[in-house]
Parts: C-alpha cells; sequence; structure tokens
C-alpha cells in the first residue's frame, strides 16, 4: 500500500451514462490536513468514513474514481493495510466509479488485520444459531466475483454499520483456531486444549482449603458454619476463615452486590499482603477488586484513550487483550519488540525509537503495559531491566501498566518475581512514576479461572481520575462476589501451624513441581524438533517457539488470505487434534513465524503431545515442499 501502483494506460469511463475520458497517472497527490485527520480518525476509532469519501470527492458527485481511491491510498504510506481491496480496486479500475457505500466495504477490507481469518464462517456452522433473514441467500445475486459479501447485506445492522472498532478488535486466544477445535469435539474428535491457560480444564486439581471455606461461605449458616456436625466435617481453620470472610461481606452474603470498589475487609488483605510481598504500604483505598485482571486493564483504557492519537506502547507479542481493547477502544497500539535473541527483553534504545516513531507520527504516548512474567514468552525480568522500564515510563510521563499475574509461575532458579511497585519505590527517577498493577486468580498455583478474581492497585495516580475509575466501576455495580472472595484466599492462604497448613503447602508443592518440569519437557521437546526453536521458559504457563516451514506453504497462506501460523496451526489442529494460537494472534518480529502453546497438560499427554507435534511438523513440511 505504500508503494504507489503506476497505471500507464489512459481508458474510457463510464460515469453517469456518460463516457468520460480519464487517464490514470503515476502521480500521488499528498494528503490533506482534512483528509490526515478524517484517516487518523478512521484508522483509531472506525468512524468518519462519510467526512473521508467527502475530502477525496472534490467534485462533489458523490462517486469517486478508481484513480482518486488509488492515488489516497497510496498518499497514507501504510504498508501495513490489506492488499485485497487494492486487488479489487485493480480488476475494477478501468471501468468502475465507486459510491460511498462501495468505498465505505472497501475501509473494512483495507483495515482488516491482513491474514486474521475471521470467526464468522467457523461459528456460522453451530447447529445451535437461529433464524436468519429469508432474504439471506440473495446477498450474492448479481455480486462481482471479488466484491466484498457485505456489500449487499441485507441486514441494517451489518458489518458496515455495526461498530467498525468491534469489527476490527481481533483475540487470537479464543478465534478461528479454536472456533475449528471446538466444531471437532462437537464431532467427537479427542481435542488437547493448549490455547489458554486454564489449567482445571485440561487436569489440574483444585487447592483444598480454597474450595472448603468457598463452600462454607455460599452455604446458609445452618448447613455450614454453623451445623452441629461442622467441625467433624471441615478443619478448624477453614470454619474461622469462612466466619471471617462472611462477617466481611454482611448479612446479604454472597448473593448481594458490594461496595464497586470491592469489600473493603478483603481489600485490606490485599494491600496487608503487597506490604508483605515488597516491603512498602499499601493502601486499602487504592485497591480495586475485578472480574480477573481484564476488566482492571479496560478499566484503566477506558480512562486513558480519549482521542484518536492516543497511543498504547504494548510489547510484542503481547497478550492480545491489550491490543483488543486498545482497537475497541479507539486508541493506537505501539508496538515495542521483544528480542528473541535476548531471552526476550526489551533495550531501552527500543523503547525511545518507539516513542520517537510515535512521536513522529503526532500519536500521543499515554500508557505501556508491562507483563511480567511473560505472557506469551515467559521471561522473567531482572532487576535492572525494570528499573529501566520504571525510569522510561516516569521521565516521559507515561503510565506504567504493570501485568503481574504469573508473579507465582517462576521456575528457574536464576531468577525472580520483582514487582513494579517495588521497584518504583526504591528507584531514584521513579518518584512520581504512574503505575497500576494487576494481579489475578486465575493463574499462579490455584488456576481458579472460572471465579474471575483479581485486584489492581493504583500508585501515584491523580485523586480526580481515580475518582473516575471509581466511577466506571460504579457503572458495573461490582465484580463477582466469589471472584473476591477467591482474591482473598489468594493473598491470605491458612496460617502456618493451623489444621489446613500441611495438605496446603503439599498441594501447591505438588503443582509448582509439574509446572516446573512440564515446562522443561515442552521447551526440550519442541527443540528437539528439527525446523522448531524455542527460548527457555522462565515462568507463566506457555511456550512460544519459532517454525521454520517451506516458502510454499507461505505462499499458500498468503493465497487464501490466512498467516501462515494460522494455516499451520490449523493443521497441527485438523492432524493432530492439539489446539495452540498462531503466534502472529500476538505480534511477532515481521517475517517470523510460530505458535503458542501452554503446558499445562497433564505430563503424560503432554509427552504424546510432543511426539504428535513433531510428527505433524514433518508431515507439513513435506506437504509443501
Amino acid at each position: 500500500m505504500g508503494r504507489p501502483i503506476r497505471l500507464m494506460c489512459c481508458k474510457t469511463i463510464s460515469k453517469h451514462n456518460v463516457d468520460v475520458p480519464r487517464a490514470f497517472g503515476s502521480v500521488v497527490l499528498a494528503l490533506s490536513d482534512a483528509q490526515r485527520a478524517h484517516w487518523a480518525s478512521y484508522l483509531a476509532t472506525g468512524r468518519g468514513s462519510v467526512a473521508l469519501f467527502a475530502s477525496i470527492d472534490k467534485d462533489e458527485d458523490n462517486l469517486l474514481s478508481p484513480s482518486d481511491i488509488r492515488s489516497f491510498f497510496d498518499s497514507i504510506e501504510d504498508d501495513t493495510l490489506a492488499l485485497k481491496p487494492r486487488r479489487i480496486l485493480d480488476k475494477r479500475a478501468e471501468n468502475h466509479y465507486v459510491n460511498l457505500k462501495e468505498f465505505q466495504d472497501w475501509l473494512i477490507q483495507a483495515t482488516e488485520d491482513a491474514g486474521y481469518g475471521g470467526i464468522k464462517e467457523e461459528y456460522e456452522k453451530s447447529p445451535y444459531i437461529g433464524k436468519r433473514s429469508s432474504q439471506i441467500d440473495s446477498r450474492t445475486r448479481g455480486r462481482h466475483p471479488d466484491e466484498p459479501d457485505h456489500a449487499h447485506n441485507v441486514y441494517s445492522w451489518n458489518e458496515s454499520t455495526m461498530s467498525q472498532s468491534l469489527r476490527r478488535m481481533q483475540y487470537a486466544v479464543r478465534g478461528e483456531v479454536v472456533l475449528k477445535a471446538d466444531k471437532l469435539a462437537a464431532e467427537g474428535r479427542k481435542i488437547t486444549y493448549t490455547n489458554v491457560g486454564n489449567p482445571h480444564a485440561v487436569g489440574q486439581q483444585p487447592i483444598t482449603f480454597y474450595r472448603q471455606v468457598l463452600a462454607l461461605c455460599d452455604l446458609p449458616a445452618s448447613c455450614g458454619v454453623d451445623h452441629p456436625n461442622a467441625s467433624q466435617l471441615f478443619p478448624l481453620d477453614v470454619l474461622e476463615r469462612a466466619r471471617e470472610l462472611r462477617g466481611i461481606v454482611g448479612k446479604g452474603g454472597t448473593g448481594s452486590y458490594t461496595n464497586s470498589q470491592g469489600l473493603a475487609g478483603i481489600r485490606k488483605h490485599v494491600a496487608e499482603y503487597i506490604l508483605n510481598r515488597d516491603g512498602h504500604s499499601a493502601y486499602e483505598g487504592d485497591i480495586f477488586l475485578t472480574n480477573g485482571a481484564s476488566t482492571g486493564i479496560e478499566f484503566i483504557l477506558n480512562g486513558l484513550i480519549s482521542h484518536d492519537h492516543d497511543a498504547i506502547m504494548i510489547p510484542i507479542p503481547q497478550y492480545p487483550i491489550y491490543s483488543a481493547l486498545i482497537t475497541k477502544l479507539g486508541g493506537r497500539k505501539i508496538g515495542y519488540e521483544l528480542d528473541e535473541e535476548l531471552g526476550w527483553t526489551v533495550t531501552e534504545g527500543e523503547l525511545q525509537r518507539r516513542l520517537n516513531e510515535a512521536k513522529a507520527k503526532k500519536l500521543n504516548v499515554k500508557g505501556m503495559a508491562l507483563i511480567n512474567p511473560g505472557n506469551p514468552t515467559g521471561q522473567v525480568l531482572q532487576r535492572k531491566d525494570l528499573e529501566m522500564i520504571c525510569r522510561f515510563c516516569a521521565r516521559n510521563g507515561i503510565l506504567l501498566m504493570a501485568d503481574e499475574v504469573y508473579q507465582r509461575n517462576v521456575y528457574v532458579k536464576d531468577r525472580k518475581f520483582i514487582s513494579a511497585k517495588k521497584i518504583a519505590v526504591e528507584t531514584p527517577g521513579c518518584e512520581n512514576l504512574e503505575l497500576v498493577s494487576f494481579h489475578s486468580t486465575s493463574k499462579g498455583l490455584i488456576g481458579e479461572c472460572g471465579r474471575r478474581g483479581g485486584y489492581m492497585e493504583l500508585h501515584c495516580i491523580d485523586p480526580y481520575v481515580q475518582s473516575q475509575i471509581y466511577k466506571l466501576a460504579s457503572s458495573a455495580l461490582c465484580s463477582g462476589v466469589d471472584g473476591q472472595l477467591m482474591t482473598s484466599l489468594m493473598v491470605k492462604g491458612p496460617a502456618e501451624g493451623s489444621d489446613s497448613y500441611t495438605l496446603f503447602v503439599e498441594e501447591e508443592r505438588a503443582i509448582f513441581q509439574s509446572l516446573q518440569r512440564r515446562a522443561k519437557k515442552m521447551v526440550d521437546g519442541l527443540n528437539r524438533i528439527d525446523g522448531i526453536t524455542c527460548n527457555q521458559a522462565e515462568g507463566a504457563m506457555y511456550a512460544f517457539p519459532r517454525v521454520i516451514i517451506p516458502q510454499s506453504a507461505v505462499d499458500a497462506a498468503e493465497a487464501s488470505d490466512q498467516t501462515p501460523d494460522t494455516l499451520y496451526a490449523l493443521s497441527l489442529l485438523e492432524e493432530t487434534g492439539i489446539c495452540v494460537v498462531p503466534a502472529s494472534g500476538f505480534g511477532q518480529k515481521k517475517g517470523r513465524i510460530g505458535f503458542r502453546t501452554t503446558f499445562l497438560p497433564p505430563e503424560d499427554d503432554l509427552e504424546v503431545a510432543i511426539g504428535e507435534m513433531a510428527r505433524q511438523h514433518n508431515f507439513f513440511c513435506q506437504k509443501y515442499s
């Protein structure tokens, strides 16, 4: 898209049924200020297509010539735009003027993430989908073979009229490959889901103490904590903890709404946990209990993104909740590349380079996401790296969003988790660092994903802004009470010497040691496959290998509008039943091909899966050799 396409011919084009000579020259015109503004707005929000059309339609006849559109797209100088609309335009350039509707359809395709398959096709294959319009089959009648489907959509709420930010949002962890896996599972295929960090779904057992306390919090007192035989069924410390939490919840019980920021007693538990972890004070008024970390991340991005030119720096590769939410909220993504050769670390030079590039594009960088330990890359940052990142953000007035949900998942002896909050308090130059940290009950050694528990801590945040975050939380009433209780249990386990302590420690140790073994087993197994390389998984729950595939496979993927790693992941799924996520869904260096897989399945199943991955890789490479 960045290079002009030079058409060296002169054609006659019919406009308003009158033959008009039209020369397609090779001159690329500079965008006007209005066009730049309209394009920036559309790129960020998906809005403003009518104003953009009008800014190109100089003669105000509500039609654009193909050369008008071509000159506009060439002037954008953005090689990330999808190529399909250009191919369509090339095929129709000699004889077709474009109205507003067609222009909007082309914009939709131009701003699709290139190579990402949509979920509609797989989603619509579900046998449980209800009624569709009786005119649905008429959509393709009389349609040019290269014209987009939505150009003839009979629905008023459709691909063109819906929120374009939502349409463009991508979330590969639950995307096309997973929908295909669900379909195969419904047909009776055995599917090994390694696409998402969902420990209990693949066999990890819940920790007894947590479930006992949660059960007693939900049960009516007469059936639980006050039952005459309760002490025969539950350890004494479990009963005491359940009574404590029931007192915090209050008379309404777990079926009632709570304070929008979360129960004060549980926020106090979180503040005590942070103090014990970091050696520095935390305050319950700065703690928000959230539905997992994801809701907290969305709250903060909601408060940050206020303009089409507002940008957030995100690691590449990154967990796609960031790119998805930034797109949905109309912000701009600035990727800073983690260096695979350096164990997925980031350099200060890379951060400064990306910030300078953003400023050159008139973007306002307001926030930066840090994932430590890394997802999908599994690195654990050292103190010097964290100090550099914190100083960089403080120096440039950038809010640091520290995603620390894997802080218990560190598997190598020469690494340990250090919180961004600890670094912020102890590092000169970071006294005024604005920081929000996130934690979750879904990961660690708990794996209680379905509870949707978590918290965020706001540090050195403008009091007015914090009050508005509270207002935003209030609009959702409160986070789930089960998740709030689970958060309390995460940060405050059974006391040493109590009845439950020995079993609790044994269960945690068994989970941790198994994860440690599986991390090494997965990475070693992948590295034994010729054509696959993978860095050590120091932490988190994932391996993020790089895959070398034949050029013909790359060409086949491009021909089918897929990324090469989507083609590879679908082949892996169909051949072996193993569901992974294409690495392109997380972002990666240009030209890299790979996937993300968890190492959560049981150890025996993991051995089989690694063998199947090796078999499929050889099959795939032979198929496309």
